[in-house]
């Protein structure tokens, strides 16, 4: 008898070490969105930052549009409808055009290290908007990271603060506030709707902006620009926000945000790789801290109030 209770007490090995869903499709979000800066700085250089930062709407729009016509997804609720117009205004137009303004005369690292303040702004979005109650072990962790992201950004940027630093913060808080709504609506409509609804509220202004800064300025650019936008397009504004919605729905607004404390880190490497940009040895410190802070942050818990 007892024996066989030693046995069936046992849990596989692969079960204990598997990571949870939500982790998984945030990190894959995360990953997703770590070219957006590198990629806006490429389109931006032959392209106008209005178009880029609508158009690139205008091409998810189009795709939700799709999505939901052949999933047949229902409407949302008028309440659904509110909390669709704060992801809109988040993630849709906020985001895209304050980083679009700022990468015109920042260099996508410069602007990789300040965005890296978004994890900490999403945690604060998700207890006032989400009803999420992390521990303090969390604070302390996200804390520690948040503090490595701006000790990397201070000795990178000599500690000016700019008017495109500026547009960087507005882009930071206007983004967390879409994460947060959005993650918390995910858990209702699902991570792909929410954002293909998002989108298609948007496209009466993305349309007539990115419209109109096509009449004003053209759209004569390099090959390398449009590789830009078509990444911004369908990646940054559609698909990653699939994986991402998804990993907040499930494992909660404040801690899988802060999985995207790496994603300066890898911003960065992008930079380097694509734009040129010099990674040195404080790129590889910032590196290892800010996983560090990613994996304690993990292993803490987030009291997540029930979806409506």
């Amino acid at each position: 008898m007892r024996s066989r209770s030693n046995v069936t007490a046992r849990r596989p090995i692969t079960q204990a070490r598997s990571a949870p869903p939500g982790l998984l499709f945030g990190a894959t979000g995360v990953l997703a969105f770590s070219f957006s800066l590198p990629a806006t700085r490429l389109a931006v250089e032959g392209l106008d930052p209005l178009f880029v930062a609508f158009g690139r709407a205008v091409v998810a729009g189009v795709l939700g549009c799709a999505v939901l016509l052949a999933s047949r997804a229902p409407r949302p609720t008028p309440a659904q409808w509110r909390s669709l117009v704060l992801v809109a205004l988040g993630v849709v137009v906020g985001f895209p055009l304050f980083t679009s303004l700022a990468l015109q005369r920042l260099p996508a690292a410069h602007g990789a290290v300040v965005v890296g303040l978004l994890p900490a702004a999403t945690a604060f979005a998700a207890v006032l908007r989400g009803g999420e109650r992390p521990t303090r072990a969390f604070w302390l962790a996200g804390g520690a990271g948040l503090v490595a992201v701006l000790a990397f950004a201070l000795s990178r940027g000599g500690g000016a603060v700019g008017l495109s630093d500026g547009e960087l913060l507005a882009a930071v808080v206007l983004c967390a506030v879409g994460y947060a709504e959005g993650g918390r609506l995910s858990r209702v409509l699902g991570g792909a709707r929410t954002i293909c609804w998002a989108l298609v509220l948007s496209l009466p202004v993305t349309v007539a902006v990115a419209a109109g800064a096509l009449a004003a300025h053209g759209a004569h650019a390099s090959s390398t620009a449009w590789l830009g936008f078509a990444y911004v397009s369908l990646i940054s504004m559609f698909l990653g926000f699939f994986a991402w919605y998804a990993g907040l729905a499930r494992g909660g607004v404040a801690k899988i945000g802060q999985v995207q404390l790496a994603q300066p880190v890898l911003s960065l490497v992008w930079a380097a790789a694509i734009l040129g940009e010099a990674v040195g040895a404080a790129t590889v410190a910032a590196a290892l801290a800010v996983l560090a802070c990613v994996v304690a942050t993990q292993r803490t818990r987030v009291h997540v109030a029930p979806a409506d």
